[in-house]
């Protein structure tokens, strides 16, 4: 069984949750200009720092260049970015855990998208961050990822 060009139907979600569990992971590919597959492949190199590589390939297929606004989109398995989505490489390698959390939920039947949800997806975002900033050796990746907590937990929209 090959995982399914889009998971959209019943069907299609069924045989994509069967291959995630079975361990599947994808070859994720990056598509846009130049400079944003520069900068989506520095955020990438922070996601295997803080150890998330198989939690991000479990989930997303392909992060994709677009004009419009940054979001995940679940039929084609992708992350949908526009180029300032991926300027701070610390925030946009949370950004992909955040919408790989996502496509996890829809994949697992659970609702991904409103109030509690997004409550659950900042918080697998903080979780993120946390590793990194434990994992790196980088001091301005720390300095960043310890902005990005104290943001998060500013906001409220965490826990």
């Amino acid at each position: 069984m090959s995982f399914p060009d889009r998971v959209y139907t019943t069907e299609e979600v069924n045989e994509a949750k069967e291959l995630v569990d079975k361990g599947y992971k994808h070859n994720m590919t990056v598509k846009g200009s130049s400079a944003f597959s520069e900068k989506v492949k520095r955020s990438l190199e922070l996601v295997k720092t803080a150890g998330y590589h198989d939690f991000l390939r479990t989930y997303i297929r392909s992060i994709e260049e677009i004009d419009g606004l940054t979001q995940l989109h679940v039929a084609d398995v992708a992350i949908w970015a526009n180029r300032y989505a991926v300027e701070n490489p610390v925030d946009a390698a949370s950004v992909f855990i955040q919408k790989a959390h996502h496509m996890k939920e829809y994949l697992e039947g659970i609702l991904y998208y409103g109030g509690q949800a997004e409550k659950r997806s900042n918080k697998k975002r903080v979780e993120f961050l946390e590793a990194l900033r434990g994992r790196s050796t980088e001091k301005e990746v720390m300095v960043e990822c310890e902005r990005l907590i104290q943001l998060w937990h500013e906001s409220s929209l965490v826990y």
